[in-house]
């Protein structure tokens, strides 16, 4: 009895650590369109140059997972987690002491490596807390949107330090000691907190095994995971170039102050965090195929609809949410029907393969993920500044079509995991 309450109190304890190193790079990685519209206003940096902090950040993690993944059962979870965290406070820490261009560039690069890192070693505890698929894929959706409160939370942090009177000010930087200090009580916590590895601590060869190696690349000939790749890429292309781009659209587009673009982006964030966590129910009742499927087609009509009433609005005072165009509060609203996507192929591609692969598939979903990122970001900049913001997001409709036709693959290979996952 007492073996089973310290195993509950523990599992509790591992939960509420996980929740807080999401929410802590829920902050710090989504905070990159507030920090492009940033370097615009401090350093006069342009559209096409600003996002290549999309890339700084996304390339890390897929060169960290891809460097990785192989060997994180070795490094522990536990260990990978606090690695990352002491990086990020360091880095954090340095940020406002240091600042300029070539220092944001550091910092994500930084936070996307550590990222990286705390991604796989989630995703992996994950299998080892849960009992079955639906527990696995509750779990997945109520992490992943708590990741979207952390996000959430870091617009208003980041737009609390802003200011508007003094566009050139780099007072906003002052934000990352609060971040750093935040990244090391993440630390302790999970420093204190107890995980039970034994299940795959046995698992891989001490040295350097090249076939242990390209064994991840050699998962990408099964059906069941390229077709997950291709959703997952797709999906994140979609979600990043609307939040990374989000603040200057409605800066440049909605002509609201700087610091009420940045807050105003937040309504995309708590949408999706309430997508997921409303989807954490749907999911156990419902097929999630159909789902997801009837949720793009909600997000495409929502795109069709709302982009167009953005063109000519008229200029005038925005001191208030009162002035704020209703159009404002309505395309943010595009992020309730994506929630759902991500975290549901994810559990479906990792409750399809056994524990033991499940590092190496975390590694997948974050270097593909962070490849649609990073493809989404710098696309959607150059269109922005070449076409016009308006021109941007309309361009959405093209990948969210591509998405619901390669969902219904992916959900025919997840039918025969037998013969497409092993």
């Amino acid at each position: 009895m007492r073996v089973i309450k310290y195993r509950v109190m523990s599992n509790i304890k591992i939960k509420i650590s996980l929740f807080l190193n999401y929410f802590v790079f829920a902050m710090l990685l989504n905070s990159v369109g507030t920090v492009m519209l940033q370097v615009q206003n401090n350093y006069g940096i342009l559209k096409s140059s600003a996002s290549v902090l999309e890339a700084f950040k996304d390339l890390s993690i897929s060169l960290v997972s891809f460097l990785v993944s192989s060997y994180i059962t070795r490094l522990g979870y536990k260990n990978a987690m606090l690695l990352a965290l002491c990086i990020v406070t360091g880095a954090c820490l340095a940020m406002p002491q240091v600042g300029g261009f070539t220092m944001t560039k550091i910092l994500f690069a930084a936070v996307g490596s550590s990222f990286a890192l705390i991604k796989m070693s989630v995703y992996s505890t994950i299998g080892l807390i849960t009992r079955n698929e639906k527990e696995h894929l509750s779990l997945m959706s109520f992490i992943e949107s708590f990741f979207m409160i952390g996000v959430l939370t870091g617009y208003f942090v980041f737009g609390a330090f802003i200011d508007d009177a003094h566009p050139e000010s780099t007072t906003w930087l002052q934000v990352y000691y609060g971040l750093g200090a935040l990244s090391g009580l993440a630390a302790i916590l999970l420093w204190s907190t107890p995980l039970d590895e034994s299940a795959v601590s046995g698992s891989g060869s001490k040295g350097f095994n090249w076939l242990e190696f390209t064994e991840m690349f050699r998962m990408l000939l099964l059906p069941l995971v390229w077709s997950f790749i291709v959703c997952a890429f797709l999906y994140v292309l979609i979600e990043q170039s609307i939040m990374s781009w989000l603040p200057t659209f409605n800066k440049e587009v909605m002509k609201l102050p700087t610091s009420m673009s940045i807050q105003m982006a937040s309504i995309l964030s708590l949408s999706i965090a309430g997508g997921r966590f409303v989807a954490g129910f749907l999911l156990k009742k419902f097929n999630w195929a159909y789902v997801l499927s009837a949720c793009l087609l909600l997000a495409a009509l929502l795109v069709w609809l709302v982009i167009p009433l953005t063109q000519n609005l008229p200029q005038r005072d925005i001191n208030s949410l009162v002035d704020v165009p209703f159009v404002a509060f309505i395309f943010p609203l595009i992020g309730f029907f994506l929630a759902p996507i991500y975290p549901a192929i994810n559990s479906a591609i990792l409750s399809a393969l056994p524990v033991s692969r499940h590092g190496l598939m975390s590694g997948l979903i974050i270097l593909f993920s962070a490849l649609g990122g990073t493809t989404g970001s710098i696309i959607t900049g150059h269109v922005f500044e070449r076409f016009g913001g308006q021109t941007a997001f309309y361009s959405a409709l093209a990948p969210i079509a591509l998405l619901i036709l390669m969902l219904n693959f992916f959900k025919r290979m997840t039918q025969h995991p037998t013969t497409n996952a092993k």
